[in-house]
């Protein structure tokens, strides 16, 4: 039986873009997360286009589902109310990460053939090879392996002359496969580390747990800026991943919001809002709820 031929999303592939400016929903955190499960389900259902989802935050601690198993979760939560921090729990893997204005979220969305799955590594190889291409101008290598002591480490760290620079997750929904990326593009990203280093120093309060949270290391991180040595704002590196797809000859054009993604969205979004009302219960931040 002849080998299946995989398809390579980042050449002459069609992309529909969503992003905050154009969503016809508050700019809330719960309404990103729940665009991403709704475009998944479109994309997978549609089969045909992938799709783009550029998304802000603004003084927010994204915590993976692995951070609640904290022994003193309220005294971590706590500690980033200290740091006039928001936070919500995500619906996808990993441990905690930091956005705010200087870092761009952004989502590559594929269809999955189920006779043809996507395997982990192969979605991980998409963002990779996307980011060495929209940076492939300056004089740096750009590498993915784990940066233990950084916040939410992975095997697809990326990392500019041994300093972390971005995270890489997955998460799949019904033949729809998004691979995510935290680009920290400028900001004091020693800062946002140690901000997470006292959160989990708050959590675990010394003790050993069964779970491995991460002894976080500010050195060990950096920002697109600093590790280039060039000016970049979040708009700047919008642009160059745009021009990275269609230099590979994949066109670009603004996806509608249409009904079958409007009523998923709403799935979705109370989805988000229970799992947030469990896992936080009276540290619930309405307000991010809306």
């Amino acid at each position: 039986m002849p080998e299946i031929e995989k398809t390579d999303f980042l050449t002459n592939h069609s992309y529909l873009l969503f992003d905050a400016a154009t969503m016809p929903f508050n700019n809330q955190p719960v309404a990103h997360f729940a665009l991403a499960d709704s475009l998944m389900t479109y994309i997978g259902k549609n089969q045909q286009q992938a799709a783009l989802h550029f998304w802000p935050t603004s003084d927010l601690v994204i915590l993976g589902m692995m951070d609640t198993k904290l022994p003193y979760f309220r005294d971590a939560l706590a500690s980033l109310k200290a740091n006039d921090q928001h936070y919500i729990v995500r619906n996808s893997g990993g441990l905690a990460v930091v956005g705010d204005e200087g870092v761009l979220n952004f989502s590559l969305i594929f269809p999955e053939d189920p006779e043809n799955k996507i395997s982990i590594d192969e979605g991980y190889e998409f963002m990779l090879r996307l980011i060495r291409e929209a940076f492939g101008a300056y004089a740096k290598t750009i590498e993915a392996y784990e940066i233990p002591d950084s916040y939410c480490p992975g095997d697809f760290d990326l990392s500019i002359d041994g300093k972390k620079f971005a995270g890489i997750a997955q998460r799949r929904l019904k033949n729809g496969v998004a691979v995510m990326i935290y680009l920290s593009v400028n900001g004091n990203q020693q800062k946002r580390a140690q901000m997470l280093h006292d959160f989990y120093a708050a959590g675990l309060k010394g003790e050993t747990v069964k779970w491995h949270f991460p002894t976080i290391d500010p050195a060990v991180m950096g920002t697109l800026e600093e590790l280039l040595g060039v000016s970049l704002t979040v708009a700047d590196v919008e642009e160059k991943i745009l021009q990275a797809l269609q230099k590979n000859h994949c066109t670009i054009q603004n996806g509608n919001y249409t009904p079958d993604i409007l009523a998923s969205y709403e799935e979705a979004k109370q989805k988000m809002i229970r799992r947030n009302v469990q896992m936080l219960q009276d540290d619930l931040e309405k307000e991010l709820l809306d």
